[in-house]
């Protein structure tokens, strides 16, 4: 077949960074993502031009999956951070803000970009190993015989989302929650090979938050049972209550048409001998003391009927999203197939009760060994509880984290600042044969150590949105927030109280340093010191394994987007 018209070469874009519109989309991007940072972070509505779900967030999970992007520096950029996100929940904003700093702050340098990347590079693994030693003076160890400090994370997490409209009080009751639905998925019996339970989120929107609660096990939701009716269910010998669990439809009507063809003999009723079948399946269940029956679809009225004049509870249309949890928590596998039923598919429960919420009728199912919990999940209206479950679901990713690596590192800006002193200082002392070994001049790697440092106070500085003045102490190196109306002075301990994470008061005699927005003249940086206290009650902590993987893929992103040097598009 001919063409209509004639194929066009491909479009070759050399130094994409050089063009002003990667600049502007890129310094746009950053602006939108700065702009939504920190627990005092401005909200974001995004939606489509024909209509539809309008979203309202801060959260970087929910922007970045919406925001569409059509050049393709840009596109990588996204791309990476949505990896960051999709592996760890937590730190996509930093991730993102940061990688933006470090393109717009290496691209202003008279420095060949190979060059730019060897000495990043080098920066990026003084970080590393001083974020993994002992000596990290911004990294918490997170003890799980206490919960003081597994409580700062997760509240951590949900005071920096603003659209979820929390206050003290539920922010407190919500952490404990969070807290509590994570331990119950703990495993009790410690194995080499032991794997967390699942906890799962029941809606309740147009409630109060504080009407959100944790119960063991799982709640179905039933609303032909009826309150009022005491339930009774059948149990074993041993008092447990036996469960068969159901993936096939039990409606009746299994025979799909688009299978193939059947042969049905005359006066044969198809769904008459399907009935049959599935009051035979009934039978066996009474038989084999099954005290209650759950299927992901449908269950026929007479099989219902059936099992409930012999004292089994019937459940059904239950979805596929609670098969695992179920099969997880009961024991029991899930069956197939009517016609092929085995006694060894059934599982057990401690116990079966009725729970009613905000007017709605649940199903509690009781396990013996709580390894799966419910979390009923209240919020006023459908936005705030869209975020909320968001948050709550970063929150616990991130308690999964902690526990595999069981450290925290200081939020509120203090990270980044301490982290920029760290390697200002380090810069100072390097041997000439360290510059050989890299491969630079003195001059190229404190022009890239001020462009990284610079990068890292960047995000702290996002965190300010009512123009006050930020400061780092020349001590700790931890980042403070001056209230916005307050001109320049000399003594700035009138001013602050604590630093950005709580950790640090104002009652020794620091050091003050402004944090520029530009590159300045070189800061001299002692190393910066430990703080002697490392718990507090209302510590602001980040996600650790979150937070070093983050400042990982923003630096080797910023450096694979300044390598590029050619764009190929096809425009057919």
């Amino acid at each position: 077949m001919s063409r209509l018209e004639a194929k066009k070469p491909p479009l070759f874009i050399t130094e994409p960074l050089t063009a002003d519109g990667v600049s502007q989309s890129l310094s746009l991007l950053s602006g939108i993502l700065k702009s939504c940072y920190g627990p005092a972070g401005r909200l974001k509505q995004l939606h489509n031009g024909v209509g539809g779900y309008v979203c309202t967030t801060s959260q970087s999970s929910a922007i970045l999956s919406r925001l569409p992007v059509s050049h393709p520096v840009l596109g990588v950029l996204m791309a990476s951070v949505q990896s960051h996100v999709s592996r760890f929940s937590d730190c996509g904003l930093f991730t993102a803000i940061l990688c933006c700093s470090l393109i717009e702050n290496f691209k202003s340098l008279n420095v060949a970009p190979c060059t730019v990347i060897k000495i990043s590079k080098h920066l990026l693994s003084l970080c590393m190993d001083y974020l993994k030693s002992e000596a990290c003076g911004c990294r918490v160890a997170v003890d799980f015989s206490s919960v003081e400090t597994l409580l700062c994370l997760v509240r951590s997490v949900l005071r920096s989302k603003p659209a979820c409209m929390l206050n003290k009080t539920e922010i407190d009751h919500l952490t404990t929650l969070i807290l509590k639905a994570f331990l119950f998925t703990v495993p009790c019996h410690a194995e080499s090979n032991a794997v967390l339970g699942k906890c799962v989120i029941v809606p309740m929107k147009g409630r109060r938050v504080m009407d959100s609660a944790v119960l063991p096990g799982l709640l179905i939701e039933t609303p032909e049972i009826q309150l009022a009716k005491p339930l009774t269910v059948k149990r074993t010998c041993s008092d447990m209550i036996k469960i068969a669990l159901f993936c096939v439809s039990m409606s009746g009507d299994s025979f799909n048409p688009k299978e193939g063809a059947i042969t049905v003999h005359h006066g044969i009723s198809l769904e008459i001998s399907e009935l049959n079948q599935l009051l035979n399946v009934g039978k066996q269940l009474v038989n084999d003391e099954v005290g209650l029956v759950v299927c992901q679809k449908v269950i026929h009225p007479s099989l219902k009927q059936y099992l409930k004049e012999n004292g089994v509870i019937a459940v059904d249309r239950t979805g596929l999203s609670l098969m695992e949890p179920l099969s997880w928590m009961t024991g029991s596998k899930p069956i197939a197939s009517t016609h092929d039923l085995s006694p060894s598919c059934y599982g057990s429960l401690k116990d079966v009760c009725i729970e009613t919420f905000a007017s709605k009728n649940f199903v509690h199912l009781i396990p013996n060994d709580t390894v799966v919990c419910s979390l009923v999940l209240c919020n006023r209206n459908e936005t705030a509880w869209d975020e909320l479950k968001r948050a709550c679901e970063t929150a616990e990713h991130v308690l999964q984290l902690t526990l595999k690596e069981p450290l925290a590192l200081l939020g509120g800006g203090c990270t980044e600042t301490h982290l920029a002193s760290y390697i200002r200082h380090k810069s100072c002392g390097l041997s000439t044969s360290s510059f050989e070994d890299i491969d630079c001049s003195q001059t190229q790697y404190q022009l890239v150590t001020d462009g990284f440092c610079h990068s890292l106070e960047s995000v702290a500085r996002s965190l300010n949105h009512d123009d006050g003045e930020i400061l780092t102490d020349m001590v700790y190196g931890h980042c403070w927030f001056v209230p916005p109306g307050f001109p320049f002075v000399s003594s700035w301990s009138d001013l602050v109280s604590k630093c950005g994470c709580g950790i640090n008061g104002n009652g020794e005699n620091l050091k003050w340093r402004l944090l520029q927005g530009q590159f300045g003249s070189p800061v001299i940086q002692d190393c910066p010191k430990e703080p002697l206290v490392k718990v507090a009650d209302l510590l602001t902590l980040d996600c650790y394994a979150a937070k070093c993987s983050g400042l990982q893929v923003a630096l080797e992103t910023a450096n694979l987007i300044l390598d590029l040097l050619y764009i190929i598009k096809d425009q057919n």
